[in-house]
């Protein structure tokens, strides 16, 4: 069973989103790092008890026959964008997007939102606009400015 299929509903009956679900190799060891959130962010205290229910359902399942580490967090103040929604909903925003390929010379694009649907983001740059499909997009964040 696929990961974010697991854990989803956990996520999910907390009033939570799932943000992101993913395993890392850090230091030798699996780290399986799961970013909740929801409007107005979360506490520590809703934080570890997704962490207790994920694991818990994770134990279940028998999930991972290797040993791993669960760390369940926020997304803090830069959010990770993962989806067409994701950016529809922060058009306006400053964002930092990284392509698989160069993009007008580039392959990191910072600036602002301009624009989004289901297949594309378009981000206002210093020299512009580009319009970026989100499968040229290998990863994407919210960036946060301090002082605003």
């Amino acid at each position: 069973m696929e990961l974010e299929t697991l854990i989803e509903p956990v996520v999910e009956s907390l009033g939570l989103e799932l943000v992101e679900a993913t395993f890392k190799k850090e230091g030798g060891r699996r780290v399986l790092r799961v970013i909740v959130d929801r409007e107005g962010g979360v506490d520590l205290d809703t934080i570890a008890e997704a962490s207790r229910k994920v694991s818990r359902r994770l134990d279940l399942e028998d999930f991972g026959h290797d040993s791993y580490t669960l760390e369940v967090s926020s997304p803090g103040v830069e959010r990770p964008l993962k989806s067409p929604a994701d950016f529809i909903t922060r058009v306006g925003e400053k964002v930092k997007v990284k392509t698989f390929a160069p993009v007008e010379g580039s392959k990191t694009h910072t600036g602002t939102i301009a624009a989004a649907d289901e297949t594309a983001v378009t981000i206002a740059v210093e020299d512009g606009e580009r319009r970026l499909a989100y499968d040229d997009i290998s990863s994407s964040r919210t960036v946060f400015e301090w002082g605003r």
